[in-house]
């Protein structure tokens, strides 16, 4: 019986187990976890520290019972320490500060990401809190229940720091965003950051963008904060969300191969440098389709996708991973934002001649109630027509997701702008328009085009 080794139990992990379950009944395979948290969804986090999800059990996308009875033997609170590729084996530290050995045949490295640490003075002081992993949540959760913080700050105006911004806001916390970049949510174009500025304001969240962030330091029981232009505001818990950084010291240590950004070197049928080590998930660098080369792109719906990958070609497939768009959508209070592709900026780099185009109209007949402003930026290029991008902002009930993932279907399989006036859409009044509004936005893309 062949044996498949996992190193990690989060989306990439489990996704790899399945498959093999699925496709190699008869393979034996283990799950080794740093904790004792398989297959928790990491990006509800926000929610249960909201109080949207009243119970973080509920945040399993799989109980350990349902892993189990996929065959899949999951040791909890096994951090892997040492891989020995000559001899197949993975050392790890488990309970009790036991050492075990474990065999493999093939083995695949999840051991996805940890928070990065911004150069800041001040990060290890009592009240500053990271989020990442299910521990993170409770420390903070345990500080929001027992000493009941009033006011917060979070340093980083990414998805993380706007979620948590709305999740303290409903808890009652006055809370201040900072953020390096001019605008918040700098993946999106600065006037659509600008409208999620303003949308945080006007729910009492003070924004300050174009901030560094120097240093933290302790005063009784506030916490001060510093940076550049003067900024200097005091609060009881600062929250740092400043990015994702791969977690792959035990990979390089075994003679992975890594990027620039320290992730893990793949190939598209997720194999390391290494024969018989596959790699997948936050701690590996990103097949991206429209540029064609790897980035570093952490996203929970890319490792899924690359786990069922490695865990289909390590029990004997050939299956490539296509790669990535860079599909995200975020809601912050009432609205929703997201994006796909290429921006414009990006898509220049990349060699195409992009023309970007902003659209206005509403998220669905306006005689209908409860229409919504939705705002569209579509990226083609002007030479082969081809869609590159997209990002949309309105309501959160306005289908915004549903809407950007046309656009990624669509850039997925290298259709035109003009194409998409061809899809047969759905259409009601009370949800959408005979045009969508994804198939108006095209269309003004193409006059603006044919008008130069």
């Amino acid at each position: 019986m062949n044996q498949v080794l996992i190193i990690g139990g989060s989306d990439a992990g489990i996704s790899a187990a399945l498959r093999i379950r699925e496709l190699a009944p008869e393979t034996k395979v283990t799950i080794l976890l740093a904790d004792d948290y398989p297959n928790f969804s990491i990006c509800g986090l926000p929610f249960y520290l909201s109080g949207e999800v009243d119970d973080w059990h509920n945040l399993a996308h799989r109980t350990k019972d349902d892993i189990a009875g996929e065959g899949i033997n999951v040791l909890a609170k096994h951090k892997a320490i040492s891989i020995n590729p000559d001899k197949k084996l993975v050392t790890t530290v488990g309970l009790n500060n036991k050492t075990i050995e474990f065999a493999y045949d093939k083995l695949i490295i999840g051991t996805g990401a940890v928070s990065s640490r911004p150069p800041i003075d001040g990060l290890n002081h009592p009240g500053v809190f990271f989020l990442r992993w299910m521990e993170d949540s409770f420390k903070l959760k345990q500080c929001l229940d027992e000493q009941n913080p009033r006011s917060a700050i979070i340093i980083g105006g990414g998805y993380i720091g706007l979620e948590m911004a709305d999740a303290l806001t409903l808890r009652r916390i006055q809370t201040t965003l900072v953020e390096y970049f001019p605008t918040v949510l700098n993946t999106v174009h600065e006037s659509f950051g600008k409208l999620v500025e303003t949308e945080l304001k006007n729910h009492g969240v003070k924004v300050y963008s174009g901030i560094s962030v120097g240093k933290i330091q302790q005063f009784g029981d506030k916490l001060s904060v510093t940076g550049s232009a003067g900024f200097s505001e005091n609060s009881e818990l600062v929250l740092v969300a400043a990015g994702a950084r791969p977690e792959t010291e035990l990979a390089k240590s075994a003679g992975v191969i890594l990027n620039q950004q320290g992730a893990i070197k793949v190939n598209r049928l997720m194999e390391t440098n290494i024969p018989n080590i596959y790699a997948a998930g936050d701690c590996v660098e990103t097949w991206h389709q429209l540029l064609q080369k790897p980035v570093y792109m952490p996203l929970g719906t890319t490792a899924h996708k690359q786990g069922r990958i490695a865990g289909e070609n390590a029990v004997g497939g050939n299956r490539q991973f296509e790669g990535s768009l860079g599909t995200q959508v975020v809601k912050v209070f009432n609205l929703a934002i997201s994006r796909t592709g290429l921006r414009q900026e990006e898509a220049l780099q990349a060699g195409y001649e992009p023309l970007t185009v902003g659209f206005e109209t509403w998220d669905h007949k306006i005689y209908y109630p409860g229409a919504h402003p939705i705002k569209i930026r579509i990226t083609g290029d002007v030479n082969s027509k081809q869609i590159l991008g997209a990002q949309i902002i309105g309501h959160y009930q306005g289908e915004v997701a549903k809407r950007i993932d046309i656009f990624a279907s669509a850039i997925f399989h290298r259709m035109t702008v003009e194409h998409l006036n061809d899809l047969d859409l759905s259409y009601t009044p009370p949800l959408s328009s005979p045009w969508d509004p994804v198939q108006m936005a095209a269309q003004a893309w193409s006059k603006q085009l044919r008008n130069g």
